[in-house]
C-alpha cells in the first residue's frame, strides 16, 4: 500500500483548561483558611489587586473595581456553563474521604413539583473580610503565648542531665524522633547504624531519657509506656509484668483468663486493672498542643418566622479583593515596550478573573447548600432519624451542575445549623432499603437507631441478630453484617463483651 500525504478537516469538541479555569476550579475546593492564604499569595504577585479598605467610601470602591465589573475578560463568561457540564475529576476524586457516598446508586424520587434552589443575584462576596477578621483588627491569635512543646520539655531536662557528649548527641536525635503522643518512632538498630554508634549506646541513652518527665515518654509501644509509669509508682511487680503481656485480655475484661495467667484471685486482678486504667496511654499529649482553631462555618442556616429555612453565606470567611483599575490606567499610559503592556494586560485579566472566581465560588456554595437544606429539611426540623439518603448526583441534577463540581464545593466546607455544626459531606449518606418497598432510610439514621437500642438495653443484652429483628419490625431491611459494621463504627463492643462488662459491674457493685 502506497504512503501518501494529505490534509483532512475534522470537527470536534474539547475542553481547553486555561490557567484561569484551573484557578476557578481550584478555588471551589479550598477551605476558608486555604482561600485566605491563596488570596494573600495573589495579592503579593499581582500589583493590580488590593484589599478593600473598609473605611473607604462606596463611590471610591465602585470606581476601583469598575473595570473588573464592566470589562471582565472574554473567557470568564462560560464559567457557569463549564462547571455545570464538565467532569474535572475521576470517580475516585468524587468519593474520596466519604466511604458510603456511592455504596447505593439508587436515586431517591424527588417530590413532585420540587424546584431547584433559587439562583437570584447575590452580593459580591469577593469583597468581604478575610478569615473572619476585618482589615486593621488585631490578630489576637498571634498574641497567644506559645505552650511548651514536648520536645522542648525533654530538651530542657536533657540540659541538666549528666550525659557524655556522644550520648547527648544520641539523646537529641531520639528526642527528635518522638511523636506528639510521646512514643519513640525510630528503630534503634537503624538509628545506631546511621549515627555510626552501637545499639548498646542507643539503649543506654534511651533508658536515661525514659526517666524524664512525663512518665512513660519515649516508650516504643503501649506495654512499655504503661510499664514505665508503673515503675515510677513502684508497682511494677512480677504479676503486673505478666498482666502487661496480655493487654488484649485486659481490654476484654477476661478476669478468669488473667487470674489463671497471673495465678491471683479475681479481686486482685480487678485492682490491677483499675491501676492500669488510671495510667496515661499517651503522656505526650499534655505538651505541645497548639491553640485550637475553631471550625468557622461557611454557611449559616436559620429558621424563618414562616417556618422555612434560610441559607446565608458567612461573608466573614471570604477575602476582600478589588481591582485597582485607576492604577492600571496610569501605569498603562507610561508603558513603552510591548512586554510591559502584555504584563499589565495579564495582571488585569488575572485580577478580574480572581474577583469573578471568588464571586462564582460564593454563589455555587450557596446554591449547593440551599439544595442540601431543601433535601434535608426533615433533619433540621426533627433530628437525625429523619436524615434522608442523599448522593452527589441528586444534588447535581437539582441545581444543573456536574457531580465533580458538587464534590469540590462540599469538601472542607461547614454548615452551622440549629442542630450543630456539620461538614457538608455529612448530609450525603447511602440508603438502606425499607421493608415492603417503603421509603428508604439513610445510613446515618440507622446508625443512630442502633446506638439508641444498645443504650436502652437492660438486663437482656441485644445481639446483632436481635437488633436486625427489631430494625426489621421498624421497616428497615438490613443484614446482620451491616449491623456489626455500624456498631463497630460507633465503637460499641459486641454483645459478648458487653455482657462480660455488665457482669463485672454487677460483681463490683456487690462488693
Amino acid at each position: 500500500m502506497a504512503l501518501t500525504q494529505r490534509l483532512e478537516l475534522k470537527q470536534g469538541q474539547a475542553l481547553v483548561m486555561t490557567p484561569q479555569l484551573q484557578q476557578a476550579i481550584k478555588l471551589l475546593q479550598l477551605s476558608n483558611l486555604e482561600l485566605a492564604e491563596y488570596v494573600e499569595t495573589e495579592l503579593e504577585k499581582n500589583p493590580l489587586l488590593e484589599r478593600e479598605d473598609p473605611d473607604a467610601g462606596e463611590a471610591e470602591s465602585g470606581q476601583r473595581d469598575a473595570h473588573g465589573a464592566g470589562e471582565a475578560i472574554d473567557d470568564a463568561a462560560p464559567l457557569d456553563k463549564t462547571l455545570a457540564t464538565e467532569d474535572f475529576g475521576t470517580a475516585a476524586d468524587l468519593d474520596a474521604g466519604h466511604d458510603d457516598l456511592y455504596t447505593d446508586e439508587t436515586r431517591t424520587e424527588r417530590q413532585a413539583g420540587a424546584t431547584p434552589a433559587s439562583d437570584q443575584p447575590l452580593t459580591d462576596w469577593s469583597k468581604t473580610g478575610p478569615g473572619g477578621r476585618a482589615d486593621g483588627d488585631e490578630d489576637f491569635e498571634g498574641t497567644l503565648a506559645a505552650e511548651t512543646t514536648l520536645k522542648g520539655h525533654l530538651e530542657s531536662q536533657l540540659g541538666i542531665a549528666a550525659l557524655p557528649p556522644h550520648q547527648r548527641f544520641i539523646a537529641e536525635v531520639l528526642i527528635e524522633s518522638v511523636d506528639e503522643a510521646g512514643y519513640l518512632r525510630a528503630d534503634l538498630g537503624e538509628l545506631a547504624e546511621r549515627l555510626g554508634t552501637t545499639r548498646e549506646d542507643c539503649e543506654s541513652t534511651l533508658a536515661v531519657l525514659q526517666g524524664f518527665d512525663p512518665a512513660g515518654v519515649l516508650a516504643r509501644d503501649l506495654t512499655e509506656c504503661l510499664a514505665l509509669q508503673l515503675k515510677e509508682r513502684d508497682r511494677l511487680d512480677p504479676a503486673m509484668k505478666v498482666l502487661l503481656t496480655r493487654l488484649d485480655l485486659v481490654a476484654k475484661r477476661d478476669l478468669a483468663g488473667l487470674s489463671a495467667l497471673c495465678e491471683l484471685e479475681i479481686s486482685d486482678i480487678s485492682d490491677m486493672i483499675a491501676e492500669i486504667r488510671a495510667l496515661n496511654p499517651k503522656p505526650g499529649l499534655a505538651f505541645g498542643a497548639e491553640p485550637v482553631r475553631p471550625v468557622v462555618p461557611d454557611v449559616y442556616v436559620r429558621e424563618g418566622a414562616d417556618g422555612t429555612w434560610h441559607v446565608e453565606l458567612n461573608s466573614d470567611t471570604l477575602p476582600r479583593v478589588l481591582v485597582n483599575s485607576r492604577y492600571y490606567a496610569e501605569v498603562n499610559k507610561s508603558a513603552r515596550s510591548k512586554d510591559d503592556k502584555n504584563y499589565l494586560t495579564e495582571c488585569l485579566n488575572g485580577a478580574n478573573w480572581l474577583v469573578k472566581s471568588l464571586d462564582q465560588r460564593a454563589r455555587t456554595i450557596v446554591k449547593v447548600a440551599s439544595e442540601i437544606v431543601r433535601q434535608q429539611d426533615a433533619f433540621l426540623t426533627h433530628g437525625v432519624r429523619h436524615l434522608r439518603p442523599l448522593n452527589l448526583r441528586l444534588i447535581a441534577d437539582a441545581i444543573s451542575m456536574h457531580e465533580s463540581t458538587v464534590s469540590r464545593v462540599t469538601s472542607n466546607k461547614y454548615m452551622a445549623t440549629p442542630r450543630g455544626l456539620f461538614e457538608l459531606k455529612y448530609f450525603f449518606t447511602s440508603s438502606i432499603q425499607a421493608v415492603n418497598g417503603g421509603e428508604a432510610h439513610s445510613a446515618e439514621s440507622v446508625r443512630d437507631r442502633i446506638r439508641e437500642l444498645i443504650e436502652n438495653e437492660r438486663d437482656d443484652v441485644l445481639s446483632d441478630d436481635r437488633i436486625v429483628t427489631m430494625l426489621s419490625a421498624d421497616g428497615i431491611d438490613i443484614a446482620r453484617r451491616t449491623v456489626a459494621k455500624y456498631r463497630e463504627a460507633l465503637r460499641i463492643p459486641s454483645s459478648v463483651e458487653r455482657r462480660r462488662l455488665r457482669q463485672v459491674e454487677v460483681s463490683d457493685a456487690a462488693q
